[in-house]
């Protein structure tokens, strides 16, 4: 079947990595990288991993107010010189050094000029999205919070697709998490694993979706 959409996260595709932006935090705040990273990573995992609620989960399905996850990570860090961590402004500072990816957002409207429809699907840590762009970008926008749904659960997968009026076998997902391509692949979206813009560029110009 012809691919007719496009279906792109956020953070870490249409932004610099989120590796860097973290970096940049951790060290403009004198974080205890260590601390941060065991934190993180047992969280990360029980939120993909199907380890019940966490404070990601709750997060990114808006069952968790920003200000409350602030103050429970906060409350998990210290800086390197033992100090406790503002919650206060926390996620902002997280995400301070997200840049937008120019060559991404080229190929996305390069595909629409083209036919082809788009779409956010983004998992929201409560930080700001640049929705000026949003409006001569994307035919439909679905952020987790504000639908009560989280990628990887299929749900949200199929709530975009009825947005775009799409079979899954017509669209293609782009993200930098394997656990939520290998969701959308489940119900029949093809899935791209974003590593790099120029090997995400050629998959979309491998799909016909570029000239």
């Amino acid at each position: 079947m012809t691919v007719k959409a496009v279906i792109t996260d956020w953070g870490g595709v249409l932004t610099s990595p989120l590796n860097d932006a973290i970096a940049t935090w951790l060290a403009a705040d004198r974080i205890d990288a260590d601390r941060y990273r065991t934190v993180m990573r047992a969280w990360v995992k029980q939120a993909y991993d199907g380890g019940g609620p966490n404070p990601i989960h709750g997060l990114e399905d808006g069952t968790l107010a920003p200000a409350e996850f602030e103050r429970l990570l906060a409350a998990e860090l210290l800086t390197v010189e033992g100090e406790p961590v503002a919650a206060a402004g926390l996620i902002a500072r997280m995400f301070g050094a997200f840049s937008p990816v120019e060559p991404m957002y080229e190929a996305l409207r390069a595909a629409r000029t083209l036919g082809t429809r788009t779409a956010l699907l983004s998992n929201s840590w409560g930080n700001e999205y640049p929705r000026d762009l949003f409006a001569d970008l994307f035919d439909a926008v679905v952020i987790s919070c504000e639908v009560g749904m989280r990628k990887p659960d299929e749900r949200i997968f199929r709530h975009a697709l009825d947005l775009l009026e799409l079979d899954a076998a017509e669209c293609v997902f782009i993200d930098d998490i394997e656990h939520n391509i290998k969701a959308a692949e489940t119900i029949g979206i093809h899935g791209i694993l974003h590593t790099a813009p120029d090997t995400t560029i050629a998959e979309l110009r491998s799909l016909n979706l570029l000239p």
